[in-house]
């Protein structure tokens, strides 16, 4: 009775696991997970590009800019390792747009300015706050300052191992996530159907298509190319001392290599005088 017992559970238990694994190959068939991309500040070396950061900032300005926040001063834009615009281009843009001074005037009123460098980007025009985003779109558009950040998906085993190990993440999931939500739109009857959302019914309809960004540089104007621009370009603007972090972390790393084989052979040294 009992090994019938333990049979029948045994039975029960893989019959679960192959329903189990049905279900989850049939999910995944269902919600493909972002495709990988190579980025420039991928790895432990990489850093950000600045022609393509300068490029995913005129798609963000040009069409991103009219819905989504970006709570960053204009003057990080002319910080090494970033866009790197002059400080004369980042004064002209922040006085092209108009600002909500944080001091009232003589007369105790709050009024608008142009903007300087130390200020943050505004936040689009008609939607002071989030509550008025979200009574307009039903949902606020998130603030794009740490999207890139906030954006992750399972990569599955053995990835997920590695994720797990410093120095080896895989980090620019987020900018993954981004560039194949922007190419997810497969479904021209409906602009809100996306592949790679989750449910595939996202709350922001078919942002940007082929030929919407007129690029300064020659880049073809293509939906790929305005997707991996704002992507790398929101991926910098979450961390832009990314470059700076990793230089730091390398230079750690080569220090403490040679550090441990001082010690090895020192070490040695000590115990063949002892002997």
């Amino acid at each position: 009775m009992i090994r019938f017992k333990t049979k029948a559970l045994a039975s029960a238990a893989l019959a679960f696991a192959f329903a189990g694994g049905v279900a989850l190959a049939q999910e995944t068939a269902e919600q493909p997970k972002p495709p990988r991309e190579t980025w420039s500040f991928g790895g432990m070396t990489g850093g950000f590009d600045k022609a393509q950061l300068q490029r995913g900032f005129q798609v963000y300005k040009e069409v991103c800019s009219s819905c989504h926040p970006m709570t960053i001063p204009f003057r990080t834009l002319s910080q090494p390792g970033g866009p790197e615009f002059t400080e004369d281009q980042v004064k002209a843009l922040a006085a092209s747009y108009q600002v909500t001074s944080p001091e009232p005037n003589e007369k105790g009123e709050i009024f608008k300015r142009p903007g300087t460098p130390a200020d943050n980007f505004p936040r689009p025009d008609g939607y002071p706050n989030d509550q008025a985003a979200a009574a307009t779109f039903g949902k606020a558009p998130p603030d794009m300052n740490l999207l890139a950040k906030a954006r992750k998906y399972e990569r599955g085993f053995p990835w997920f191992v590695f994720d797990a190990l410093p120095g080896l993440q895989y980090q620019e999931m987020g900018a993954d996530y981004i560039h194949a939500i922007l190419n997810g739109y497969t479904h021209p009857d409906d602009l809100q159907w996306n592949l790679y959302y989750p449910g595939h019914k996202i709350a922001m309809p078919q942002p940007i298509s082929d030929g919407a960004v007129e690029y300064k540089d020659g880049t073809p104007k293509t939906l790929d190319n305005y997707s991996k621009d704002i992507a790398a370009f929101l991926s910098w603007v979450a961390e832009p001392n990314l470059n700076e972090r990793r230089r730091m972390g390398l230079g750690v790393m080569i220090f403490m290599f040679v550090l441990a084989g001082l010690l090895y052979f020192t070490k040695k040294r000590v115990w063949e005088k002892a002997h």
